[in-house]
């Protein structure tokens, strides 16, 4: 597997893993009805943000990130990311390759720190992950998250400073 730049006629396999990923409205806060047009726009990051993908040999797209500042003006100095992985590829190391990869371009970029502002705490995969890539819950929002079966969870904020 390698992470490499996204290109557009990447798409036509990115959008299938954002739709199921959303459509399964157990891990991003991203409205269920998303099309492939406004999913591209909320996907895709425009410079200086980035958005890769995760490839297999045969050039498959097993998974994909994106990557930005968290905000303008005061807050520019920490990023932030999002992971979305191919269902039969989770459990195989692509969302953490894809985190390993978004903490490297943040540090190249010269950010303070990473956080994400909304992890939903019923995703264990994702919390354990990030944990091990030296997160921190920061703080929880009590049940800011729908959960399809579940009901309302809360969605953390993690935090890594560089």
């Amino acid at each position: 597997m390698r992470i490499r730049e996204f290109v557009a006629r990447d798409w036509d396999q990115v959008w299938p893993i954002v739709e199921q990923v959303v459509r399964e409205r157990e891990t991003f806060t991203y409205d269920p009805a998303l099309t492939a047009e406004t999913g591209y726009d909320l996907w895709v990051e425009a410079a200086p943000g980035r958005t890769v993908v995760a490839v297999d040999d045969d050039g498959r797209v097993l998974g994909t990130a994106k990557m930005s500042t968290n905000r303008p003006g005061p807050g520019s100095h920490v990023a932030t990311a999002s992971f979305m992985v191919a269902a039969d590829a989770r459990g195989h190391g692509v969302g953490t390759a894809l985190c390993r990869d978004a903490l490297a371009w943040a540090r190249r970029k010269g950010y303070a720190g990473m956080q994400f502002n909304a992890v939903v705490e019923s995703n264990r995969a994702a919390v354990d992950l990030y944990q091990r890539a030296g997160f921190a819950v920061v703080g929880t929002v009590p049940g800011a998250f729908r959960h399809p079966t579940l009901g309302r969870v809360g969605l953390h904020i993690m935090y890594q400073e560089f």
